[in-house]
């Protein structure tokens, strides 16, 4: 795997993080009725996540121009991290509707 990939790699692991962890506070301050918190912490954690979806387009364009650099487990890691990240943010959503509508 090459520095560039492995860098990429990492940049979505960061950013995937941070969107996750923004979206359980937003959880959390839904939980407490703080709805304005929780709205900003959804938009917060869906401006995270886009950041690390910008690193995995690049990904998929220099795969596309035959650039690949190959597969291992830091690059799965980072995929893995930001489809986790992804589907806690959208359950985050659901659960702060829950306890707005309560």
């Amino acid at each position: 795997m090459t520095q560039a990939l492995t860098e990429i790699a990492f940049q979505i692991i960061l950013y995937a993080g941070n969107g996750k962890s923004s979206a359980m506070e937003a959880i959390q301050e839904a939980k407490e009725g703080n709805f304005t918190e929780a709205d900003a912490k959804i938009i917060e954690a869906s401006e995270e996540l886009g950041k690390a979806h910008k690193y995995q387009t690049e990904l998929l364009q220099q795969e596309a121009r035959g650039e690949q650099g190959g597969v291992n487990v830091i690059l799965v890691h980072s995929q893995d991290h930001l489809m986790t990240a992804m589907t806690v943010r959208d359950l985050a959503i659901e659960i702060i509707e829950i306890y707005r509508n309560k």
